[in-house]
């Protein structure tokens, strides 16, 4: 059975810092590209940042210098340490796995940033 099941989300005050896990199983996580999305009411769900097989990452630009995305491999579990964060980083955020053919999802978890 394949799940990918986030944690790490809540509530913080503008300036604060979260991070997100992603733990995957039930795939051979090695071989997927791992991405995080998020989706704020009303809104799109958009990517916030990915990282490749090969662990090469990418950025949306209304995040880049405040968040980290990270892999590792062995626990098979990707990660996005979130920095400065500002009130338009609350949302749900979701955790993506994918490759040619295959796109699966987590459940999702809420960030709340607000003072």
């Amino acid at each position: 059975q394949v799940q990918l099941v986030e944690s790490g989300g809540g509530l913080v005050q503008p300036g604060g810092s979260l991070r997100l896990s992603c733990a995957v199983s039930g795939i051979m996580f090695v071989i997927y590209d791992m991405g995080w999305y998020r989706q704020a009411p009303g809104k799109q769900r958009e990517l916030v940042a990915v990282i490749s097989s090969g662990a090469s990452t990418n950025y949306a630009d209304s995040v880049k210098d405040r968040f980290t995305i990270s892999r590792d491999n062995a626990k098979g579990t990707v990660y996005l340490q979130m920095n400065s964060l500002k009130p338009e980083d609350t949302a749900v955020y979701y955790c993506n796995a994918k490759r040619p053919a295959r796109d699966i999802w987590g459940q999702g978890t809420q960030v709340t940033v607000s003072s």
